[in-house]
C-alpha cells in the first residue's frame, strides 16, 4: 500500500503543470512612462520571456520615490534607481545593491541661436534645473564651473520645476537654458535646440574620462544571493532586449507608441540617445571613477545627497 501511494505521488509531481512549469518570480517596479517599459515590451514581443528561466511581474509606479518605497517595503524585488542612493542606504545598514541599466545622462540645453556658448556665458541667465537643488548634473555643473573660478550658483537665477514645465518655459523664452533629463533633452534637440553640455561632458571637464552609469537595477543583495542564477539571467536578458531595440528597426517599430513621440524626428532622436546609453563596459576603472564622482557629490551637496559616509560603500555594485 505504501509503495502504491509513493508511486502516485511521483506520478502527480511529474505531470502537474504547477510543478512542471513553475519559474522563479521577479517583481519589477517600473515608472508608468519609463524607458524600462520599452525593454519589457521587447522581451514580450521577441518571446525572450517565454524561453527565460523566470517569470516577470510588473508593478507600475507613479514616480521614483514610490519605487524606492515599494522596494524598501518589500512589495517589489527590483526597481531602477541610482547608485548614490544605494550607497547611502548601505551606510545605514541596508543591503541594496546596483547593476548598471544605462549610461545615458541629462544635458544642458539652450536655444539654437543663444549667445550661451560656454559656462561663463550662463552668468546673469535664468537656468532651469530638473531634479531640484540636489540634481547630480547640477552639482557636477557647479564643480566644473569652480574649476574655472566661477561660482555659477551665485551667477545664475535658478528655476526649479518638473521637466515638462521647464521645456515649455524654454520654448516660450521664460528661461535661457535648462539642465534636464535625457529624454526631455532629446525632444528639445529634435525641435532645433542645442546641447551645450551632457552629463558625460561635465565628467570630462572634471577629468573623469570613464563612462559611469547613473541608473541601474537595484535590489536587495540578500535576495539576489538566494536567486543568483535568476537575477543574472534577468540582467543578461534585458541587455539582449536593449540590443534588439537598437539593432532592429522591426523591433523598434513595435514600441514606438510607448515613446509618446508624435513625429519621426523625436522618435529617431529618442532612439539615438537611448542606444548611446548602452553599457559597454563596467569594470574596475568605472567603479573607481564612481568613487571620484561620489566624493564630488558629497562635497558639493554638503552630505545632503550622499549622507555622512565618507566613502562609497562596499557592496554598492552587484557583480554579475
Amino acid at each position: 500500500m505504501k509503495f502504491r501511494v509513493f508511486l502516485l505521488i511521483i506520478t502527480f509531481l511529474s505531470i502537474s503543470p504547477s510543478f512542471a512549469t513553475e519559474k522563479p518570480l521577479i517583481r519589477l517596479g517600473v515608472l508608468a512612462f519609463g524607458t524600462v517599459n520599452w525593454e519589457i515590451a521587447a522581451l514580450k514581443n521577441e518571446t525572450l520571456l517565454e524561453t527565460a528561466g523566470f517569470e516577470l511581474q510588473i508593478q507600475k509606479l507613479a514616480n521614483p520615490q514610490a519605487g524606492k518605497i515599494a522596494l524598501q517595503s518589500g512589495s517589489v524585488d527590483m526597481i531602477v534607481a541610482d547608485w548614490v542612493w544605494v550607497s547611502r542606504l548601505r551606510a545605514q545598514g541596508e543591503d541594496f545593491t546596483f547593476y548598471p541599466y544605462s549610461n545615458t545622462s541629462g544635458a544642458l540645453i539652450v536655444p539654437i541661436d543663444s549667445d550661451i556658448k560656454t559656462l561663463n556665458d550662463l552668468q546673469d541667465k535664468k537656468l532651469g534645473i530638473a531634479g531640484g537643488e540636489l540634481d547630480k548634473n547640477w552639482l557636477l555643473l557647479q564643480a566644473a564651473a569652480q574649476q574655472q573660478s566661477l561660482d555659477i550658483k551665485e551667477k545664475v537665477t535658478e528655476v526649479y520645476a518638473a521637466p515638462p514645465l521647464l521645456s515649455q518655459q524654454l520654448l516660450t523664452g521664460r528661461i535661457d537654458a535648462v539642465m534636464t533629463y535625457w529624454h526631455f533633452a532629446a525632444r528639445l534637440e529634435s525641435q532645433g535646440y542645442r546641447t551645450l553640455l551632457t552629463g558625460k561632458d561635465l565628467l570630462k571637464k572634471l577629468e573623469i574620462n570613464e563612462i559611469v552609469p547613473r541608473l541601474g537595477y537595484v535590489f536587495r543583495e540578500s535576495w539576489a544571493n538566494k536567486h543568483k542564477q535568476t537575477v543574472n539571467q534577468f540582467l543578461k536578458t534585458t541587455a539582449i532586449a536593449k540590443d534588439k531595440l537598437c539593432e532592429s528597426d522591426v523591433v523598434w517599430q513595435k514600441i514606438i507608441p510607448l515613446t509618446k513621440a508624435d513625429n519621426m524626428a523625436i522618435q529617431n532622436k529618442l532612439r539615438k540617445r537611448y542606444c548611446e546609453g548602452r553599457v559597454k563596459q563596467w569594470d574596475k576603472a568605472e567603479k573607481l571613477a564612481a568613487e571620484k564622482i561620489y566624493q564630488l557629490l558629497r562635497k558639493l551637496s554638503k552630505n545632503k545627497l550622499t549622507g555622512n559616509a565618507k566613502k562609497l560603500q562596499q557592496g554598492t555594485f552587484w557583480i554579475l
